[in-house]
């Protein structure tokens, strides 16, 4: 039986037919059971490379789009009762839920008002992509919101004092002392949001996105060997994951004066 797995994948035909060789080939005589074919391996990877792009591209526009909303509310919450209030039930709902289902009320949920098909958001909306991107940014910010509450609890009321004494504004002393100090207080707990973020772009593949996990899906599917396509995909995840871990450690130790090696 043959398998046109260029047709099944819906990636260019070259490639494809390279998965299509290795798992077509036969083991050597006496070799019995699976085996390991390495050229196998290979050959997943090179399918897997158009999708890391994808994944990293949703991290970051998710971190970005999360990371401005969460420094809006965090200073949201210094103001009125009312909206200190809002912002809470905002991060309590959206921790408190699965993303996956959060991924799906905005995909398949808003589609059916009239009036969001309507409006001018629709074109975006209507989009798997976008609707990933908003599903990850408003959980992201969601958690990092609390992340930067826990770092302006640890900020020394002195140095509020102190700036305020100098004659700086409520908001230039937020700007320009209070949030720097809170954001290095939150990095480590930040950088582990950020692997989570990396991880949870997977979910995308659900609703069509197709980044690693959406890729390597429609492998296993094609190939009948989920076991090697997955532990492919998952050592890219783990490879993009320690270069984020090794650079966010190095951005910690360049925040803190101490681990630098130098005073203030």
């Amino acid at each position: 039986m043959v398998i046109d797995f260029a047709e099944a994948l819906d990636v260019p035909r070259g490639r494809s037919l390279v998965i299509a060789r290795c798992c077509t080939s036969r083991r050597p005589a006496g070799v019995s059971g699976p085996g390991v074919d390495f050229s196998f391996f290979g050959a997943v990877l090179l399918e897997l490379l158009p999708g890391i792009p994808v994944t990293i591209g949703l991290t970051a526009a998710s971190l970005l789009v999360g990371g401005l909303l969460a420094l809006v509310m965090t200073w949201a919450r210094l103001l009125a009762w009312p909206v200190d209030l809002l912002v809470r039930l905002f991060s309590f709902t959206l921790r408190g839920s699965p993303l996956l289902m959060q991924i799906f009320l905005l995909y398949y949920g808003l589609g059916q008002f009239a009036a969001v098909r309507d409006s001018l958001f629709w074109p975006v909306l209507r989009q798997p992509v976008w609707c990933a991107i908003l599903a990850l940014s408003l959980n992201t910010a969601a958690y990092t919101v609390e992340f930067l509450r826990g770092g302006l609890a640890a900020v020394p009321p002195g140095v509020v004092e102190a700036a305020t004494v100098t004659g700086m504004s409520r908001f230039t002393t937020f700007r320009r002392i209070i949030m720097p100090l809170a954001i290095r207080q939150a990095l480590p707990a930040y950088g582990s949001e950020i692997i989570i973020m990396v991880k949870s772009t997977s979910l995308a593949s659900i609703i069509t996105v197709s980044e690693l996990t959406g890729i390597a899906s429609g492998i296993a599917s094609a190939t009948f060997r989920p076991m090697q396509v997955f532990l492919c995909a998952g050592a890219v995840y783990l490879s993009i994951n320690f270069l984020l871990s090794r650079g966010v450690a190095r951005l910690e130790g360049h925040l803190d004066p101490l681990r630098r090696g130098t005073l203030p």
